[in-house]
């Protein structure tokens, strides 16, 4: 039986030829990734770590080495604004299976708005008609264009997709990422949401200083500072208001 899996491996190109010194490859994940590689299993594999740990550097650089577009959409979306991505993707070498789809979908939280605009620009030229996503909310949009550009089995990037989304938006998107796998799809997924990274059977990734390593959810940090803060927020917030 062929591997389906639209990306089996990520790797370091053999001709890479960066300075591991510099930014973003002197990143403790993104060196690791260079170093070591990483097998992608099927369906959803979660990054989870603190701001700037480099967990959205690697869902961006695996994105655009796949094809897409590095301010989000498609494989065949060419929206370009301000080209501030890190070059990673040039020294990445992605290994697909034989039966693998080639479709797939960049949603990037930061750059949606314009990439709304590029598909006002860019309708359409058969079946149904976009949808007016500069007309919804913040929320309604993602929903919405994860229910409209999440169908076909391929690969699909998330990066920190909660940032619009309420808790029952949330709840929403992990059905919707778990049908995904369910088809044979495969996601990566950039994450500061412990709901969104609590999708059964999903393997989570938490990036930091260390690199990237295998964990659970009950053993992330995220998810035991969010239970800490629930059971007790004076306990923090006293250090912040005093």
């Amino acid at each position: 039986m062929f591997d389906v899996r639209p990306v089996r491996r990520i790797q370091r190109r053999p001709d890479a030829g960066y300075d591991p010194q510099a930014w973003p490859y002197s990143l403790p994940p993104v060196a690791q990734l260079l170093e070591n590689g990483l097998d992608l299993e099927p369906g959803v594999t979660f990054l989870v770590g603190e701001n700037g740990s480099g967990k959205s550097t690697l869902v961006e650089g695996i994105a655009v080495a796949f094809g897409l577009s590095a301010e989000g959409g498609s494989t065949g979306a060419r929206l370009t604004t301000r080209a501030t991505e890190s070059p990673l993707s040039d020294e990445l070498q992605l290994t697909r299976g034989a039966g693998a789809a080639r479709a797939g979908f960049f949603l990037r939280a930061e750059t949606m708005h314009g990439f709304y605009t590029y598909l006002e620009d860019n309708p359409r030229t058969g079946g149904l008609a976009d949808l007016p996503f500069h007309r919804m909310s913040h929320g309604e949009s993602f929903l919405s264009l994860i229910g409209d550009r999440f169908v076909r089995r391929g690969f699909y990037c998330l990066d920190e997709p909660e940032s619009a989304l309420s808790f029952s938006s949330s709840l929403a998107v992990i059905g919707v990422l778990n049908k995904l796998a369910d088809s044979g799809s495969q996601v990566l997924c950039a994450t500061h949401s412990p709901v969104i990274a609590a999708l059964p059977g999903a393997r989570i990734l938490e990036v930091g200083d260390w690199g990237f390593r295998d964990s659970t959810w009950s053993d992330l940090e995220l998810v035991q500072n969010w239970r800490a803060y629930l059971a007790a927020p004076d306990r923090y917030l006293r250090h912040i208001l005093d």
